[in-house]
């Protein structure tokens, strides 16, 4: 049997990741993760000192510096060997780069340069209970009084909210009903006084502990605001394209493995005196899928290439992560249902592979709001026939 070649493998951080997946037992890890919730503090550590946390994050501050393309490729195949875990965890510094980029000098040194090597937790605080993925509907508030801000409100599915260590909060300081234009990023210290926290069980991607947050006159010094007042909306639409884009590889390294784990079973697993891939109901399905991930990967691979050269390529990156989850989730149901009962059953990584990706639907931009922004390259804003970006 012989299976197409995996994305990058020549590549020598391509290399260095698999070895430390092996080394460092995060298949197993992930699997132990997702049966017992927690942030995994010591191996976020140890990718922080084999400097595999901020892959494209600059050297400057303490990253690899590598280009999106090489980037993805080590991420597909981290998730390939690994699960989405430690995949993402990875992606820490990507997913809180607006503090490296628009927060002072001093913020950053003190919360971001530590977060590349893995001795703090950023976490990230966007979606609330009424706005869900609409960032300009947001209403937590952040009151100015005298050189400090006084944040009330409630933010709900945030990643982290046991474990986050300082979190991007994004705030209304703007008149109720300005929109994007009244959204400000503060990083706020996650003891402080009046914070109550509260984890909420996941379908998948335990390990995160979501939950809910809530501000309860919160105090903030002014200089721990995150660029200027009211333009945090503007900073986190540039961040997300790049993310969307780096997701999709990651989840398609995930099914690629539950692919090759199937198109291996099939060819050994009798049934009815002949291997099942000798069934066109089971091969069909299979050769469908591997031509969808292969498709789907060359078109995450040309949107890193446009990002990478400072095109837009926000509906190409939004639909990377849309396609790309959907052909993950089709995959890894094959997988589980040609594996039959063990395919369903925890003796086999398929069925918390299907959870895990299935986040991507919802998680960074809805498959809904990616088709809206992507419907914005067709019919611009202007022509007021689709909704601004979230």
């Amino acid at each position: 049997m012989k299976l197409p070649d995996l994305p990058g493998s020549s590549d020598p951080i391509v290399a260095e990741v698999r070895a430390a997946a092996g080394e460092l037992r995060l298949a197993q890890r992930s699997r132990e993760l997702d049966q017992n919730p927690a942030f995994p503090r010591g191996l976020f550590r140890e990718l922080g000192t084999r400097r595999l946390l901020g892959l494209h994050t600059t050297s400057g501050w303490g990253g690899r510096g590598l280009d999106l393309p090489r980037v993805g490729a080590a991420l597909f195949h981290l998730a390939y060997a690994s699960g989405t875990t430690f995949a993402k965890l990875s992606l820490q510094p990507e997913f809180s780069s607006v503090l490296a980029a628009h927060g002072s000098e001093r913020l950053s040194e003190r919360y971001y340069r530590p977060l590349v090597r893995g001795e703090i937790l950023v976490g990230n605080q966007v979606t609330e209970p009424g706005a869900g993925s609409d960032a300009a509907a947001v209403v937590l508030t952040a009151r100015k009084v005298g050189d400090r801000y006084l944040l009330d409100g409630v933010k709900s599915e945030a990643a982290f909210a046991a474990d986050a260590d300082v979190a991007i909060v994004y705030a209304r300081t703007g008149a109720p009903g300005s929109g994007a234009s009244g959204v400000t990023a503060l990083l706020v210290p996650q003891d402080l006084p009046g914070i109550r926290r509260t984890v909420i069980g996941d379908l998948g991607e335990r390990w995160m502990r979501r939950g809910k947050v809530e501000y309860d006159g919160v105090s903030v010094p002014e200089d721990h605001r995150i660029g200027d007042e009211g333009a945090a909306f503007g900073y986190l639409q540039s961040e997300l394209t790049q993310e969307r884009a780096l997701l999709a590889a990651i989840y398609l390294g995930v099914g690629r493995a539950s692919w090759e784990e199937t198109v291996t079973h099939v060819g050994v697993r009798h049934a009815f005196g002949k291997p099942l891939s000798s069934q066109q109901a089971v091969a069909f399905p299979l050769v469908e899928d591997w031509v969808r991930m292969e498709s789907a990967w060359t078109f995450v691979h040309q949107t890193l290439e446009r990002l990478e050269r400072g095109e837009d390529a926000s509906a190409e990156s939004a639909l990377a992560k849309w396609y790309s989850t959907e052909c993950a989730l089709t995959t890894i149901d094959h997988a589980i249902q040609f594996h039959g009962g063990a395919g369903y059953s925890q003796a086999l990584p398929h069925e918390q592979r299907w959870r895990d990706v299935r986040s991507g639907a919802i998680a960074h931009g809805s498959n809904e709001i990616m088709h809206l922004v992507a419907a914005r390259r067709l019919w611009p804003r202007k022509a007021g026939a689709v909704p601004a970006d979230p």
